[in-house]
């Protein structure tokens, strides 16, 4: 460092930083054998300032730019940009050489305010060893310092107090006595009084800031204005339809949105749409295109015409073939059948050979198989038939000589049958009548009554199902061979001739010869099964009621006599 030292020039300034702010050495003048005379170079003249740069501020004096010298000049510095010099310090070193990081924290403070910004600040004044006695030494202020300190805070103090009062006071604060003047009056006539002059005390009456106006103050509306000068101008012309059609302008419609819900007409839309300021353009290639369509359907359809024709030609053509086979089976048939053979023709050989040509075989043998299962079908065919016919005309005769009842029977069956089952027998005719159709038994009906009995009663039904006698007696009695259609036996199911078909008991086949114990001390009864209602208490309900109602307790129940293990001893006893 020292070899170095000496190897650089010596500086012109030097600058000596202590640890106390006030041993700062200032830089000591040059002395007159150092001071370097600055000489300035002369600014070349005009034609001869090619390759000559102003660089400095001298060389512009107090003129502009050279308009010769293609360069950047700012001529007093006019048009430079300034860089900003920030709040950066310069590096500052103590007399020792370190670093005073601490410059941050004195820069922008007053002189006189003494800052600890390093680690001896921490150490007490006694243990210091870089001070003075005189710097240790803390004198007391004198009084006239203290004093004036002291005026100085008060003042403040003073001005701080004064400003919050009186922004705490109302403004404008009436007077409460009023404005108060004092006249001297002389009055015009004198009197012998001897009064000539005498002093007015004369005073405002205090106004009531709560008091409503007194006067309405009414606001008059203001005059017209002076006219404004007369525009001289053309007289107007009538628009031509050019022009009209020029600065016609289209209603702003919207698509979307009618708030007002106006009826809008569709030229209005198309208007404002725009669409009539622009030309429809249509290719080509579309009528071409309608055009292929065309022509490929139009062959399609002719096509499938042709194709139907083909299909038709030959259903109706294997139609006739059949057809053709089929006679010459049934003339074969029928020749046969009459014992008539006669030899087929070459062309009828011919045309059956081809007929059965389609069912498999052209041989002979072949055709006489089936000759004969086709006659077998036929047979059992007219069979069915014949056996059908038999049947119907046996249902007939039964039907002839069916009793009346059992007539009566077969036509109810019958018609109770459903619509379709009648339509498929051939049995629905339409009603002719309109009285027909109303059922006479429905009409004259006695209602219901109100109640069909009591709560505790139990007869659910306040009539018999079947009235009278004969009734009775058709449905509990034989009536033997009523079904057969023999309406005489049993009386003919009337009441005198089922009891007098009873009471000729030839065989005893009325009386039970073995039935249940006590079963012939019962009445004879002549109609329906009857019940009788029975009063007893079968669930022990009105013993139970009464002896609630006592109110005794069975443990309580002394009367009874011994305990309940003696009762039911008793009980047992009583059993045995």
């Amino acid at each position: 460092m020292a070899a170095l030292a000496a190897l650089l020039p010596k500086p012109v300034y030097e600058t000596i930083v202590s640890d106390d702010e006030e041993d700062i050495v200032r830089p000591s003048a040059p002395s007159q054998s150092q001071q370097i005379i600055s000489t300035r170079i002369p600014v070349p003249p005009y034609g001869q300032r090619q390759g000559w740069k102003p660089t400095r501020p001298e060389d512009y004096g107090d003129g502009g730019a050279y308009p010769e010298c293609h360069v950047a000049q700012y001529p007093l510095e006019m048009g430079r940009k300034k860089a900003s010099s920030g709040n950066t310090l310069a590096l500052q070193v103590d007399s020792e050489g370190n670093v005073r990081y601490d410059a941050i924290a004195h820069q922008g403070q007053r002189p006189d305010k003494h800052i600890q910004s390093q680690f001896k600040d921490l150490v007490p004044l006694l243990h210091r060893k870089d001070l003075e006695d005189s710097d240790r030494a803390m004198d007391r202020p004198s009084e006239e310092e203290v004093q004036v300190t002291a005026d100085k805070t008060r003042a403040a103090l003073e001005k701080l107090v004064n400003g919050k009062i009186k922004a705490a006071q109302p403004k404008n604060v009436p007077d409460s006595q009023g404005k108060t003047s004092f006249i001297r009056y002389t009055p015009g006539q004198q009197n012998g009084d001897g009064l000539k002059q005498r002093i007015i005390k004369m005073s405002e009456i205090v106004e009531d800031p709560l008091e409503p106006p007194r006067f309405k103050h009414k606001k008059i509306p203001r005059g017209p204005p002076s006219p404004p000068p007369p525009v001289l101008r053309s007289p107007p012309r009538k628009a031509t339809a050019a022009e009209q059609k020029e600065w016609m302008i289209p209603p702003c419609i919207s698509n979307w949105k009618n708030n007002k819900g106006f009826t809008i007409p569709l030229d209005k839309r198309l208007a404002a749409d725009g669409r009539g300021l622009q030309d429809i353009h249509i290719n080509d290639n579309f009528a071409k295109f309608s055009e292929a369509l065309f022509v490929a359907d139009r062959h399609a359809r002719e096509e499938v015409r042709q194709r139907s024709l083909m299909q038709q030609k030959l259903m109706q053509k294997e139609k006739a073939s059949k057809e053709e086979n089929l006679r010459m089976l049934a003339q074969r048939a029928r020749e046969e059948r009459g014992g008539v053979a006669p030899k087929p023709t070459a062309q009828g050989q011919a045309a059956m050979k081809a007929s059965l040509a389609n069912y498999g075989s052209d041989s002979e043998s072949d055709s006489d198989s089936n000759d004969s299962a086709e006659d077998e079908d036929a047979r059992r065919i007219r069979d069915e038939m014949r056996q059908e016919r038999r049947r119907e005309r046996e249902r007939e005769m039964r039907m002839n000589n069916m009793g009346a009842e059992q007539r009566a029977k077969q036509l109810a069956r019958q018609q109770n049958r459903d619509i379709s089952e009648k339509v498929a027998l051939g049995l629905a005719k339409p009603t002719l009548s309109k009285e027909s159709m109303l059922d006479s038994r429905l009409f004259n009906q006695e209602s219901l009554s109100g109640s069909f009995a009591d709560d505790d009663a139990y007869n659910l039904y306040d009539k018999p199902l079947f009235h009278g006698s004969t009734a009775a007696a058709a449905i509990y009695k034989a009536r033997g061979n009523i079904a057969e259609g023999n309406d005489d036996s049993f009386g003919g199911g009337t009441d005198e001739g089922i009891g007098k078909a009873l009471d000729n008991d030839r065989f005893g086949l009325g009386q039970v010869q073995v039935g249940f114990e006590g079963a012939n001390e019962q009445e004879v009864r002549e109609g329906p099964v009857q019940f009788e209602k029975d009063t007893g208490d079968v669930f022990g309900l009105n013993q139970f009621l009464d002896e609630a109602k006592t109110g005794k307790k069975r443990g309580l129940d002394t009367a009874a006599g011994g305990s309940r293990k003696r009762q039911q001893l008793e009980k047992a006893s009583e059993r045995e």
